[in-house]
């Protein structure tokens, strides 16, 4: 494990008590509702979505978190970069919920996705607004709507629904409200 491993467990804990309320009862039931089945969280972090959701795995490269989730009792397990521990179309869903603009290059990690989706199978990718984005060093590519399907469909996606949380789509929104999202749903083809 190293430095950096540690100190993003400890960011990840020190989220607010309205933060952790904004995603349990806002934010969560919101996405869940476009997931079916079986859904790998990847990215997992400290397992809110796992805890919030049944039948739902998660994955990180951080040892710390993936630690963290099993001793509180969620189903995580440790990833390689652009490597996904499990079968062949072994899931019915997959979140990436403020993931994708962590890498710079996000292809091999796409195709691992679509490697363990089922045919049909959903994606639901979030990605931060201008402020978001902005407040974290460790971003590396600004994705808004055409920029993040520009990226994903390609790779074997067909886009199904954009939206945004936690309320409405809005660029002054984007620009004041650190939590601010554009979340897109698409299919594997």
């Amino acid at each position: 494990m190293t430095e950096s491993d540690s100190s993003y467990f400890e960011y990840l804990k020190t989220r607010s008590r309205l933060a952790a309320g904004y995603r349990r009862c806002m934010l969560y039931p919101r996405l869940a509702r476009r997931l079916r089945g079986r859904t790998l969280d990847i990215g997992c972090g400290i397992g809110d979505m796992l805890a919030h959701r049944a039948q739902t795995v998660g994955v990180d490269i951080n040892p710390q978190t993936v630690a963290y989730c099993r001793s509180i009792g969620l189903d995580a397990h440790i990833m390689r970069i652009d490597q996904l521990p499990f079968d062949s179309m072994t899931f019915e869903s997959a979140l990436m919920d403020n993931v994708i603009e962590h890498i710079a290059e996000p292809r091999p990690l796409l195709a691992e996705t679509r490697r363990v989706l089922v045919s049909g199978g959903r994606l639901l990718i979030g990605v931060p607004g201008r402020r978001g984005w902005d407040s974290d060093p460790d971003h590396k590519v600004f994705y808004d709507e055409p920029s993040l399907r520009a990226a994903v469909e390609p790779n074997g996606f067909e886009h199904m629904e954009t939206f945004a949380a936690p309320l409405v789509r809005s660029q002054w929104l984007a620009e004041r409200l650190r939590q601010y999202c554009v979340y897109a749903l698409f299919a594997r083809t």
